[in-house]
Formats: structure tokens, C-alpha cells, sequence
């Protein structure tokens, strides 16, 4: 009877909780979503990262949730393209960086047009270009999309003009791209603060190609922590404005990478003395995980860290939640809503991440992860490393993983799909490298 009346007790309690955080909880909060580019765990001192300091993201942590198993796909087209769709590339086109701008389609139902539905006003700002034609043409009411990856001056090739709602707007001499985007961004929040408003704030850093910063010293020979120590800091001076402006109690912050850490920086992406295996462009660990923060001040868990996992399909319907917002119908939504979580209930959570690149692609659970071609790995030291389980293994977890795992993939049938037609790479098989300020080609 004692243990029974506990476990009253203890619901009673939980319930009470949530109902608080719900009655606190704004009817249709702001989001703003921002999304750092080419930018793993091994990069965020809120993970443990040996080499970078990052204070306001951290603050953003300590007053709010970190995920430590969040996945996206590994390169930056088809993560963006499943971000704003809710959908997996096989259902959309997105399999790849050629596909994500040729295949990927207008008509889909992106995060600007379901929230519009609930009354929001939406804003695109940053790195646009591996989708087609506009934001605006996506749904978006305002929009500021610069050319290509990685632009800071006008000194870069691709760094000579940017677009502004059909606009094309020079990019001046000394005029530094993150800190334009940044007063796009104020400026935005200010002219649309008394209305729930959704922004996609798509930051320069911390793509090659890398430039010193207007914080930099003379001959730095610290480029990249310049870079992430920038992107920090604009990251503390937006949650100042929002203080300022009387906003951060209704605003829902959520922070995160579009893939994981590039090949040359992810040497010095270390936890611990240890390297994350794999980095972006990879079907390895460090190619789809990602940091992921997400920060409401007195509605989500402050403090809070987990191994839920998620999976970028999921943030539409969770936006879509927390703003009242309807999903679209007609097509299938792959994400599944965290919302509830936030807001301190138990939810729904997945059973496993789902990940594509090109023609191959994986299912990963807690500790194990099945690729297309059937093979199973071990994933009890990720991200530092997979271990490849023998196919006559008769070890138990190992076979009921691969049971539940072959069982996911046959639901899914990604071969069914829309099937990719370019390299196994996945980049830009189809068209010539860009070029760096330098003359030298750089790499998506």
C-alpha cells in the first residue's frame, strides 16, 4: 500500500510540473532556430571539447537542454533539406549535394509555411544556396541568402553581393558577413516583436574557407578558434538583445550543427584526448552527430542533459507543436515531436536515428547502428569509435539489435524511394569546385 501511495505521490508531483511549465509556457513562443555550419560536438565546450571555449553557448546549456544524440545527415544540403521538410531524402529528393538543388522541390511543405498556418511571420538568414532558387520562394516573408558556404569579406569570390528579398545588396569593403546577417537578424526580431515570429538563422561559421575575424589579431596563428569564438559571441549577443527587448521569456533557442566538424579541423575535435570517429561527408559517427541545445527559459529543463535520441526530421513537428501549428497532409512526416519532453513530460521518444547520404544510409539506436549493405556496429564507445560485429556473432543484444534494427529499414524501404543518381560521395559530383579567395578549390 506505502509503495503504491508513493507512486501517487511521485505522479501527482511530475503532473503538477508540467502543468506548471505549460501554464508558463507562452501560447505560440518565438523560435529561433540557429543552425552553425560544418560544427560537430568536439567543437563545443558544453561537450567536453579539449581546444575551444564557447561561454554563451554553454550558458545556453546550463539554462536549458543538451543533447548528446542528436543526428543529422552529413553533409550540408540534405541536412538542411530534412531540417526544414521533417522528411528523409529518399521521400524528397535531398540525397545528396546535387540533388538538394536540383531534385529537392518547392513544393514541399517547409517549417515558414506550416508555422504561417498558426499565425507566424518567418525570417531566412544566412547560407542558403545548396537549395534552390529563394527562400522566399520556400515560404519564407524575409529573407537575406548569401552565395555558396563559409563567406565572411568581399575579398572571396563568392563574397561580392548578397540577396535581400530579391535584392542584391554589395557586401562593402570591411563589411563583415556574420555581423550583417546578425543586424538583418535585430533588426527582424525588433520590427516583429509584438508577433510570433520563426527565424532560420543560418550562420557563415565555421565553413572554410577560414578567414581571420574582425576580433583577430595580426598574423593569428588561432584562425579557426577565432572563427568559433566569433560565432560564440554573436550567439551571447543575440540572447542579449532578446533581454533587451523583453523577449527571451518567449522565445524558444535551439542551437545546432548542420553536420559534423570538416576533415582537417576534426583532428583537433577532441573530448578527453579522444577524436570524434568520423567527420562530415562520413557514414561514420562524426559525420551525422551534432550538437544540440535547446533553451526556453522557465519552460525547459534547466541543467538538463540526455541521450534521447533525435533525429532533424523531428524539429518541424516539434516547432509545429509548441506554435499550435497543423503538419501538412498528404505527405509522410518522418520527425516525431520532442515537444512534449521539453516541457518536462514523458512524450514519445524514437527508437532509433535514421541517416542517408547518396545510396547509402543507416538506422542507429542506442548502441548499435545496421547500414544499408547490412552490416552492424557496436556503438558502445561512440563517438570515439564503431566496432564491427562479426555477421556469425551469436552474441544476444547484438542479434535482437539486428532483428530490430533490419525490421526499421524494411518499414522504411529507402530503396524504394527516390533513388540518387551521383557519386558515392555524395558532393557536388556534377559540377566544378568552387574556388577560394586564394585561387585554390575548396570542398563543400
Amino acid at each position: 500500500m506505502l509503495k503504491f501511495k508513493q507512486i501517487g505521490i511521485a505522479l501527482c508531483v511530475t503532473l503538477g510540473l508540467l502543468a506548471s511549465a505549460l501554464a508558463a509556457a507562452p501560447a505560440k513562443p518565438n523560435i529561433i532556430f540557429i543552425l552553425a555550419d560544418d560544427y560537430g560536438t568536439g567543437e563545443v565546450s558544453a561537450y567536453g571539447a579539449d581546444h575551444y571555449k564557447t561561454p554563451h553557448i554553454d550558458a545556453l546549456a546550463q539554462g536549458g537542454t543538451r543533447y548528446t544524440r542528436s543526428y543529422t545527415l552529413p553533409l550540408c544540403g540534405p541536412s538542411r533539406a530534412m531540417i526544414l521538410s521533417g522528411r528523409y531524402p529518399f521521400r524528397t529528393g535531398a540525397t545528396s549535394q546535387d540533388a538538394s538543388g536540383d531534385v529537392f522541390s518547392p513544393s514541399e511543405q517547409l517549417t515558414p509555411k506550416v508555422l504561417k498556418s498558426a499565425g507566424y511571420v518567418s525570417s531566412m538568414i544566412g547560407k542558403w544556396g545548396q537549395l534552390p532558387l529563394t527562400a522566399g520562394d520556400f515560404g519564407f516573408d524575409d529573407y537575406l541568402q548569401f552565395k555558396g558556404s563559409g563567406i565572411y569579406w568581399n575579398t572571396q569570390v563568392k563574397g561580392k553581393d548578397y540577396l535581400v528579398n530579391g535584392k542584391t545588396i554589395p557586401l562593402r569593403d570591411k563589411e563583415y558577413m556574420p555581423d550583417v546577417l546578425h543586424k538583418h537578424l535585430i533588426d527582424f526580431i525588433t520590427q516583429n516583436r509584438d508577433k510570433p515570429f520563426f527565424v532560420h538563422y543560418s550562420m557563415s561559421h565555421v565553413h572554410s574557407e577560414i578567414l581571420p575575424t574582425p576580433d583577430s589579431v595580426p598574423e593569428s596563428k588561432t584562425l579557426y578558434a577565432d572563427n568559433v569564438a566569433y560565432m560564440d559571441k554573436l550567439v551571447g549577443q543575440l540572447v542579449a538583445e532578446l533581454d533587451r527587448l523583453k523577449l527571451r521569456e518567449k522565445t524558444v533557442l535551439v542551437f545546432m550543427g548542420d553536420n559534423g566538424t570538416a576533415g582537417g579541423p576534426s583532428r583537433f575535435a577532441k573530448i578527453g584526448g579522444r577524436a570524434i570517429f568520423g567527420s562530415k561527408g562520413s557514414m561514420q559517427e562524426g559525420g551525422a552527430l551534432v550538437p544540440l541545445i535547446v533553451n526556453w527559459p522557465g519552460v525547459v529543463p534547466a541543467g538538463k542533459v540526455t541521450s534521447e535520441l533525435i533525429d532533424s526530421s523531428d524539429l518541424l513537428p516539434t516547432f509545429a507543436e509548441l506554435a499550435g501549428a497543423k503538419l501538412p497532409s498528404g505527405v509522410t512526416i518522418d520527425g516525431r515531436s520532442f515537444a512534449p519532453q521539453l516541457q518536462g513530460g514523458q512524450g514519445k521518444p524514437r527508437e532509433w536515428a535514421f541517416v542517408q547520404l547518396a545510396r547509402n544510409w543507416y538506422v542507429r539506436e542506442a548502441n548499435f547502428k545496421l547500414t544499408h549493405d547490412g552490416e552492424l556496429f557496436d556503438m558502445v564507445d561512440a563517438p570515439f569509435a564503431e566496432t564491427l560485429v562479426p555477421k556469425d556473432s551469436k552474441d544476444p543484444a547484438a542479434l535482437a539489435a539486428r532483428g530490430r534494427l533490419q525490421l526499421a529499414l524494411q518499414q522504411l524501404n529507402p530503396a524504394g524511394g527516390i533513388v540518387d543518381k551521383g557519386g558515392e560521395s555524395g558532393r557536388h559530383e556534377n559540377k566544378k569546385p568552387k574556388v577560394r579567395a586564394s585561387g585554390l578549390p575548396d570542398a563543400d
